[in-house]
């Protein structure tokens, strides 16, 4: 029986079993014992051989594991993925010189004889028995064609494999009896298509399509008559006739099946010997497998996709079922990346974050009202290179993602959703001062959050001192503001509003219920925060994230595909609010530099202690986008450090996050509609004290000084230290 599998041949071992079972089965045919009637060949009782009648009646033929094609929302190709590079095709789409070729050089009886050639065992077993080993095999094509099958079945399971491929006289009893069970219910021309489809011809490629194009790169309806015999002759044995590393070789044997094909009369002579002096001339397509091949920077992206899919019961009850249906493959999968979008943030970021820089950025930007998610891309390119990662820096750990990065400043809106749904007017004043003790007891959903007088916070700036009204503290992000604000609301509210608007910490833990939340000193991801604000941008109603349009499956047919839910998150006059709130953030505070021009922003910046990571966030009525850059091993401060070519004594919010994110919305909305933001009127009774711009705006500001936290630790939204990641008392953590 030819070999399927990459290899120089059979050992001696396998030979003896192979001559073996060619003798053995010759015998049982001739007696006509390997029927149905018969039993078992006699060999059952030592365990080597199972029943024939107890072997099922029925061969399960599982569907050919295929390439898919994951595509954008316009129906551009990201990439392809597979376990096994296969396209199946009818045979009316395969060239018939190829049919001819496979048929001669495997089975040159195929069309004469049924599922067992006895004509061919005797004259194998005889010439077998001269040469002392296995010079000529006994398989049909259809046997060939079930063996296949149970390789196909096996999958990825090494074990399974080797059963499917053992040298013993039980697997060739079943080869037979489903063989005879094949030839009677799908025919010769079925049995050679399927063959044709599910056989392996070496460089990663299943299936004479697969072939063609790995080879050749055409079709495999377009074959000639020499790239058909090579292609028929590397089937024994992919390695040693591979034409790409032995060409010699390949050449031969591609000779012989020429040869072979004029001996049967299939083309002349003439044909078989011009072809033969023909030199192989390949037009190889290399392999283009997996989401590190994926287009305008979409690997992570892509490889989201995938997690999606072995995380959703819609695909299957199982992960095992859902990670075997993943293999199988032959799936188009319509997701929801707009290219426009795609190629803005991988500009905008190719322009401000280098590779190879000290820090990197990660940059994700979904629609509000449907939760699809428009673009995601980062500065560290997909892959296992240097300056390379496959960790998806946009999403949470369980999707790929990190740990997850402090948010700071960019969570302080939550808090005031929070508030205004508990009835704050955005009016509130609070004193403000530049340094405060966190106000104890504070209400949380499970009882009072105690401190001590240890328990501290400060402003950037020496000059930030209140009194401050909400519009004015959030332009200027007054720490201290915000903790007088959730100790006079309480904690549970903020907590709720974060559940409610979906952001959740990017490790899976619930949010640790601490005054210093406020400040954003949970790990979160920038796909977490850029679809939490789009729930401000949609009149208060958040949509979860969603990257799958539609899915058909091999045969075109409608795969059921997980749909965003949406929930109201707060009332439409908190959201409007919230929009006048950080819109001033983009006119006239720290977010300056991240403004739009010519349509309606709003966001918020944000830098946790220490500099390990800053912020923006921000959306438009018809876009919710979040950038992050730091430091993914929260290792390095960006203090003095070369961001992009741009040196900076400190990173702030504003000036790396920010225009990022500016450049990128500006891209991605190029060309489209540029609505309103609905905003309400906020007095402002500060707006004429003349107060210098704090914050991220203040390049000089006070002597930084790390609060203490609730447990006595050092506290607040920087301190991202190594195995200290729920570090959540008191700080600075939120500029």
């Amino acid at each position: 029986m030819p070999k399927k599998r990459d290899g120089g041949g059979l050992s001696k071992t396998q030979q003896a079993a192979k001559f073996l079972g060619v003798s053995v089965l010759a015998g049982a045919v001739l007696a006509g014992i390997a029927l149905p009637a018969a039993g078992a060949l006699g060999l059952a009782a030592k365990g080597s051989v199972e029943g024939f009648d107890e072997i099922p009646a029925t061969l399960k033929t599982p569907p050919l594991s295929q390439r898919t094609t994951i595509l954008d929302a316009n129906g551009g190709e990201i990439a392809k993925v597979y376990s096994r590079d296969r396209t199946v095709v009818d045979l009316k789409d395969m060239s018939p010189y190829i049919q001819q070729a496979i048929v001669a050089i495997e089975d040159a009886r195929f069309y004469h004889h049924g599922a067992i050639d006895v004509k061919g065992i005797l004259r194998a077993l005889n010439k077998n028995a001269q040469s002392g080993g296995v010079s000529e095999g006994a398989s049909t094509l259809t046997q060939q064609y079930v063996k296949n099958v149970f390789i196909e079945e096996a999958g990825n399971d090494p074990d399974k494999v080797a059963q499917a491929t053992q040298q013993t006289i039980g697997r060739k009893v079943k080869e037979l009896k489903y063989a005879i069970q094949i030839e009677k219910e799908l025919g010769k021309r079925k049995i050679l298509q399927n063959y044709l489809n599910i056989t392996f011809f070496g460089q990663q490629a299943y299936g004479i399509e697969a072939a063609a194009q790995r080879y050749f790169s055409k079709h495999a309806k377009d074959l000639n008559l020499d790239e058909s015999a090579l292609l028929a002759g590397i089937v024994q044995s992919p390695s040693r006739y591979d034409p790409v590393s032995a060409p010699q070789e390949a050449t031969r044997r591609r000779n012989t099946v020429l040869q072979r094909m004029a001996d049967l009369k299939d083309i002349t002579q003439a044909q078989a010997d011009a072809a033969a002096r023909k030199p192989i001339k390949l037009a190889v397509s290399r392999p283009k497998n997996g989401c590190i091949t994926a287009t305008n920077g979409a690997g992570f992206f892509c490889d989201y996709i995938r997690k999606v899919f072995l995380g959703d019961r819609a695909f299957g009850k199982t992960r095992k079922d859902r990670l075997k249906r993943w293999d199988r493959g032959g799936m188009t999968i319509r997701t929801t990346l707009d290219p426009q979008t795609q190629k803005a943030i991988q500009a905008s970021i190719g322009d401000h974050v280098y590779a190879d820089d000290p820090v990197a950025t990660a940059a994700t930007i979904v629609e509000p009202g449907t939760g699809k998610i428009l673009g995601m891309g980062q500065s560290r390119p997909y892959g296992f290179g240097a300056n390379q990662t496959v960790i998806n820096l946009s999403v949470d750990h369980n999707m790929g993602g990190g740990a997850g990065y402090q948010p700071g400043s960019t969570f302080k809106p939550v808090v005031a959703a929070a508030a205004l749904e508990q009835g704050t007017s955005p009016e509130q004043q609070y004193s403000s001062p530049y340094q405060m003790p966190y106000p104890s007891p504070v209400q949380t959903c499970n009882g009072e959050w105690h401190g001590t007088p240890a328990d501290t916070t400060q402003n950037e700036n020496r000059k930030e001192v209140g009194p401050y009204g909400m519009k004015e503290a959030t332009a200027k992000s007054v720490n201290t503001y915000f903790v007088q604000l959730i100790s006079d609301m309480g904690i549970c509210p903020a907590v709720k509003m974060a559940q409610k608007m979906g952001i959740e910490r990017a490790d899976g833990k619930p949010l640790q219920q601490v005054p210093s939340m406020t400040l954003g000193v949970q790990e979160m991801s920038p796909l977490t925060m850029a679809a939490g604000y789009a729930a401000f941008a949609n009149g208060g109603e958040y949509c979860s994230p969603v990257a799958i349009e539609s899915i058909t499956d091999a045969r075109g047919r409608a795969m059921k595909v997980p749909r965003t839910s949406c929930r109201s998150a707060m009332s439409k006059k908190t959201s409007d609010t919230i929009n006048t709130l950080l819109k001033g953030v983009v006119e006239d505070g720290t977010g300056k530099e991240a403004g739009l021009k010519g349509r309606d922003s709003a966001g918020k910046t944000g830098t946790s202690d220490n500099r390990y990571a800053a912020w923006f966030v921000g959306y438009t009525p018809n876009a919710a986008g979040a950038v992050w850059v730091g430091d993914p091993q929260h290792k390095r401060k960006m203090y003095g450090i070369t961001i992009g070519g741009v040196p900076h004594d400190k990173v702030y919010g504003a000036d790396t996050p920010g225009p990022i994110w500016r450049d990128a919305m500006t891209g991605a909305l190029a060309g489209r509609p540029a609505p309103a933001l609905p905003t309400v009127p906020i007095g402002d009774p500060n707006k004429d004290k003349g107060r210098d711009q704090g914050d991220e705006g203040d390049k000089n500001p006070g002597r930084h000084k790390p609060g203490r936290g609730g447990d006595n630790k050092p506290g607040g939204g920087g301190w991202d230290i190594p195995g200290w990641p729920d570090i959540l008392g008191g700080g600075n953590g939120g500029w």
